[in-house]
């Protein structure tokens, strides 16, 4: 899967991707709210080398870069139904630097699109840790809705943490505005 927006490129991640990749995951202000963070750039390369093409039940990062110089700037994860019809999982992280510019919004979109009205998907969704509230206001402002708040309900870098749910249909993507 391979997208392209104004400003953006999502396409998969490479080998030299590896350094951004590492700046990215392991800082302090993404690493606090993801599962995953690279110990070393041998790790994020190595995390990098694993990475195939979409295949159900399995996640694939897919690496968001700026148009102008294809600079990574973050990484896109989804995780396709292993039963068809079933919801597809996402997950984006974007460096700190930046951030508040509507770059995640966009790749967003574009991956709504794509899965909605290319693919055919019935619904998607994303987990988020509720501390993170900068996205939580993102999945509102691309017309996901909130399903649930799971009270400490998963174990994160030491720490139970609350695990907040946002979904939505195909039918209520055309509705928004795109």
């Amino acid at each position: 899967m391979e997208l392209t927006t104004d400003r953006l490129q999502l396409d998969r991640l490479h080998p030299e991707d590896a350094d951004a990749l590492y700046a990215c995951r392991a800082g302090p202000a993404v690493a606090r709210f993801q599962g995953w963070r690279p110990a070393s750039v041998a790790e994020a390369r190595a995390f990098i080398d694993t990475q195939a093409e979409p295949a159900p039940g399995l996640w694939f990062q897919r690496a968001i870069r700026l148009r102008d110089g294809h600079a990574l700037i973050g990484d896109l994860g989804v995780c396709l139904p292993a039963t068809p019809g079933d919801s597809v999982e996402f997950g984006i992280s974007l460096a700190p630097a930046h951030q508040g510019r509507g770059y995640a919004r966009e790749a967003l979109k574009a991956l709504f699109h794509q899965g909605f009205d290319v693919l055919g998907w019935r619904r998607i969704h994303a987990s988020v840790d509720p501390r993170n509230t900068a996205c939580m206001a993102l999945l509102r402002a691309v017309g996901m809705r909130q399903e649930a708040h799971f009270r400490e309900s998963l174990w994160l870098h030491g720490e139970w943490v609350d695990d907040v749910v946002f979904a939505m249909l195909a039918r209520e993507w055309p509705g928004i505005g795109n």
